[in-house]
């Protein structure tokens, strides 16, 4: 009977010091505010960090980079930020919202235009104006950096006036892709590594006369988070060589290259 009373005391001993181990390490949630097109590669740079690193973990927020940045301007909780534009990066940065001592120009990308692989009338982003080519979706420009730098090519392209009745407004790029993958559109505007991620989709790329401010994807942790230790340190993951390669598989490139 007294080995019995001494066990269940030695078991009672060893659960409370393992509530005690778990309440001291409880670890540190990361949220990062990011545009939707870095969904999968950001997920997995993520997971990656979040495996070597257990005590933390990351909460993503994925949506259209001018959604984002008010939603931050009016003080959502958020401890990083990955732009697909520096304007809206830019406008956080002016009410001093970024850390001004921890913010980088991450990543760069490519526009296409992408249809369905069985539609045989679109072959070049001229087709667009084409009569066959009704619906054509792309992000908002005023909020979604994809439809900004979409409107500044077909602009530079001459063919803005021409298609802007069929142009159909999206919440953001990942929208867009969903648009023409289940046939909602003929066509619409993405980036490269949108398209990527869809085996439903065809590519056409941009003629080189298509011009547009240059595609970065600024990054920066946000000045009144509460884990600028934490958020720093995955900031600095996200650009060193493990991260960039994970980048690079989903077609992004090193800003700085």
């Amino acid at each position: 009977m007294r080995k019995l009373h001494i066990f269940l005391l030695a078991a009672f001993l060893t659960v409370l010091t393992s509530c005690g181990a778990n309440s001291d390490t409880k670890g540190t949630e990361l949220t990062v505010s990011a545009a939707a097109s870095l969904r999968e590669a950001l997920e997995e740079a993520g997971k990656t960090y979040s495996n070597q690193n257990p005590d933390i973990k990351i909460i993503y927020n994925f949506g259209g980079s001018g959604s984002l940045q008010q939603q931050i301007s009016q003080g959502a909780p958020v401890d990083l930020f990955v732009s697909a534009a520096q304007d809206q990066f830019n406008v956080l940065m002016s009410k001093q919202l970024i850390d001004q001592n921890h913010n980088v120009k991450l990543l760069k990308n490519q526009l296409v235009l992408i249809t369905q692989k069985d539609n045989k009338n679109l072959h070049s982003v001229k087709s667009l104006t084409d009569a066959e080519i009704s619906r054509i979706a792309i992000g908002t420009p005023e909020t979604v950096p994809a439809g900004m730098y979409a409107k500044q090519a077909l602009l530079s392209l001459g063919l803005w006036e021409d298609i802007e009745q069929k142009l159909i407004p999206t919440k953001d790029v990942r929208q867009v892709l969903s648009y023409v993958e289940t046939k909602n559109v003929e066509a619409g505007i993405v980036y490269k590594t949108d398209a990527m991620v869809s085996d439903q989709v065809r590519i056409i790329p941009f003629q080189k006369e298509a011009l547009h401010d240059p595609i970065i994807y600024p990054a920066g942790v946000i000045a009144g988070t509460k884990h600028k230790e934490e958020a720093s340190r995955f900031l600095d993951f996200l650009k060193g060589k493990e991260a960039m390669e994970i980048f690079e598989k989903y077609g992004f490139k090193a800003a700085l290259e």
